[in-house]
């Protein structure tokens, strides 16, 4: 290398490192979060926003509902470095600022390489000691985040219940599982378990155990119940009580088991009336079950990640 060149080089790496002083950061989650560019312009551009809205939205939703608090200094700030090979490493150090204000430095030496999930960690894990007051191990922001998902809540909750229904160890007493059972994890969807749950509530109960119903003294299904209607009045009166269970039960759950719903309400219905014949209601319990088999599939391709075009061609 040339004198000149020599010269030309140490020129441009002044030039380089004034660009970098001088470059903004920008900022995300209401200031709590600063994304600063230690790197060339271009990867600036490349990074240095989508880091900014990755972190903004790791502390959206560690938020929930609650109203975003304002910083007027950062408590994480992120630093994009200019390695431009695979290395996967976050570093992160708690550091006290000029004026006195602790936060959390997270450095991204390659950012085209980083390991996302650590990096939603370390960022879950400022929040907490930020906006919280709260020293986390990452098992705690684990558990922090994945209560934080609606995804990800409703999955743990389920597998809560599963546990509960097996008779398996769980925190929490059955009024707290029997409460769950009946409330709408994820508004307007069902899974699979919400649909399975459904379709074990399909029968009909005596009003007491001492006399027997249906010819027994537990219950019937639907399917047994239209031989009976016709002779037993009780199994018409529990048909008709039986109307609001099965549409409450699919309220707020999503169209698919709605639908099923009020093809059971309409068969429970011409079941209590008794004026159909037999035929005709077989027909009706019928589409009521293709329904529910319907919203099966639905929770079952939804929860395998399949498309609706996918899931007809199975």
């Amino acid at each position: 290398m040339t004198i000149l060149a020599a010269v030309l080089a140490a020129a441009l790496t002044r030039a380089e490192m004034i660009d970098r002083m001088r470059a903004a950061p920008v900022g995300a989650a209401n200031g709590l979060v600063s994304v600063i560019g230690d790197c060339p312009k271009e990867m600036r551009r490349e990074f240095q926003r989508p880091i900014a809205r990755f972190a903004d939205g790791v502390c959206r939703t560690l938020y929930g509902g609650e109203e975003p608090r304002r910083f007027d200094e950062p408590g994480i700030v992120i630093y994009i470095g200019d390695v431009q090979t695979n290395v996967t490493d976050v570093a992160v150090k708690e550091r006290v600022s000029v004026t006195g204000t602790r936060y959390t430095q997270i450095r991204v030496p390659a950012p085209a390489y980083a390991d996302l999930d650590r990096l939603r960690l370390e960022v879950a894990r400022a929040f907490l000691l930020s906006v919280k007051g709260e020293k986390a191990d990452d098992a705690a922001v684990v558990k922090a985040l994945r209560a934080a998902d609606p995804e990800l809540r409703a999955a743990d909750t389920e597998a809560e219940l599963q546990d509960w229904l097996a008779g398996r160890p769980v925190e929490g007493d059955d009024e707290k599982f029997l409460s769950i059972m009946r409330t709408v994890q994820i508004p307007g969807r069902a899974s699979t378990a919400d649909v399975l749950r459904y379709a074990s509530r399909l029968m009909l109960y005596s009003p007491s155990y001492h006399a027997p119903f249906c010819g027994r003294y537990d219950g019937c299904t639907f399917r047994e119940a239209i031989d009976m209607a016709k002779s037993d009045p009780r199994v018409r009166i529990q048909a008709f009580l039986k109307v609001t269970d099965v549409v409450a039960f699919a309220s707020g759950r999503g169209e698919a088991l709605a639908a099923a719903a009020t093809a059971y309400s309409d068969f429970l219905r011409a079941l209590a009336v008794n004026k159909k014949g037999r035929e005709e209601l077989v027909g009706m319990l019928d589409e009521a079950d293709a329904r529910l088999d319907a919203a099966f599939d639905e929770a079952r391709r939804r929860e395998e990640g399949k498309s609706d075009e996918e899931g007809k061609e199975d």
